[in-house]
C-alpha cells in the first residue's frame, strides 16, 4: 500500500501506476505531474475512498482529470479553485491551468456526462481561508502541487493542518507538493512558490501527529537514470521527474494523512 513518499523512477514500473494510468487514460511516461495524479488516485483507491456514496473535496484543481476520474467511480466531488480574478493575477489563466466551467474538469471524457453533472460541483475557494461549511463533510481531500503556491512555507503548513477538519472520522487526505533535494537548510520561498525541505515536512508531520492524525514518510529519492536527469527552464523535456527551481533541485512528494475513526 502506498505511503507518503517522494516521486521515484521505480514507481513507474509498478502495477498501481499502470492501473491509475489506465483509469486516467494517460500513456505511461516519466513525468512527475502524471506521477502525482496516479499517486493521488491510487492512494485513495487503496483506502476504499473511490466508491459510490463517498464524498471528496479537491483544492486548487485547475483542469486536472482527477475530479472526473473519481466521479467515474461513483464518488460525489466538490472541486474548488481560486476565483478568476485571483487566478489571473497569479498567472493560472494565461497558462491555461484554471477551469472556467465545470465542463473543463471532464475535458477528457473520463466520466459519463450525465453522471458527471450529477456528482461533481465546482466552487471558488481560498485555501488560506477554508470555509467552515466544509468541516466534517468529506471522506477524502486532495490537491496536486497546489499548497506551495499559498504565499509562504508556513501558510502551506497551516493549510495542510487546517484542511484535515474537512474530513469525517476515518477520512483520508492526499496532497502533493515541491520537495527540495538540494538542501535541508536553504530553500526557495517566494509569494508565488516555495519548496519544502525535509525539516519543513517533518515539522508539519509532527504537528499532524500531535493532533492525532497518522502519517509515515519515506524520503528515499532513488538514483536511476531518469531520476538523475534534472529538467531546466522552460521545462520542455518529456523526462521530468526532477527540475531546477532557482538553485535547487526539486521533485514531488506525496503526503497521505489519515484521520482516526
Amino acid at each position: 500500500m502506498l505511503q507518503s513518499q517522494l516521486c521515484r523512477e521505480q514507481d513507474f514500473t509498478m502495477p498501481w501506476f499502470t492501473h491509475a494510468c489506465t483509469k486516467l487514460r494517460e500513456n505511461m511516461r516519466f513525468h512527475r505531474k502524471l506521477w502525482e495524479w496516479c499517486y493521488i488516485y491510487e492512494a485513495l483507491r487503496e483506502r476504499d475512498m473511490l466508491l459510490p456514496f463517498r464524498k471528496g473535496l479537491g483544492f486548487g484543481v485547475g483542469k486536472e482529470p482527477l475530479a472526473a476520474a473519481f466521479a467515474a467511480q461513483g464518488t460525489e466531488i466538490v472541486a474548488t479553485d481560486l476565483d478568476v480574478d485571483n487566478a489571473k493575477t497569479q498567472g493560472w489563466v494565461d497558462t491555461n491551468q484554471h477551469a472556467n466551467t465545470l465542463a473543463d474538469l471532464n475535458g477528457k471524457g473520463l466520466c459519463d456526462p450525465h453522471q458527471f453533472a450529477n456528482l461533481v460541483s465546482y466552487e471558488t475557494a481560498d485555501m488560506n481561508r477554508i470555509s467552515d461549511k466544509f468541516t466534517g463533510q468529506f471522506d477524502f481531500t486532495w490537491s496536486s502541487c497546489s499548497f506551495e503556491h499559498l504565499g509562504s512555507i508556513e501558510l502551506g503548513k497551516r493549510f495542510i493542518v487546517n484542511q484535515m477538519k474537512c474530513l469525517r472520522p476515518g477520512g483520508v487526505a492526499v496532497h502533493t507538493t515541491e520537495f527540495n533535494l538540494t538542501s535541508n537548510e536553504e530553500t526557495l520561498e517566494m509569494p508565488i512558490l516555495v519548496i519544502y525541505r525535509r525539516k519543513d515536512i517533518e515539522a508539519m508531520a509532527d504537528e499532524l501527529r500531535r493532533e492525532g492524525y497518522r502519517i509515515t514518510i519515506d524520503y528515499t529519492a532513488g538514483a536511476g537514470p531518469f531520476e538523475s536527469y534534472v529538467d531546466l527552464p522552460p521545462y520542455n523535456n518529456p523526462v521530468h521527474l526532477r527540475l531546477m527551481l532557482g538553485q535547487f533541485v526539486s521533485t514531488s512528494i506525496g503526503l497521505i494523512i489519515e484521520k482516526p475513526q
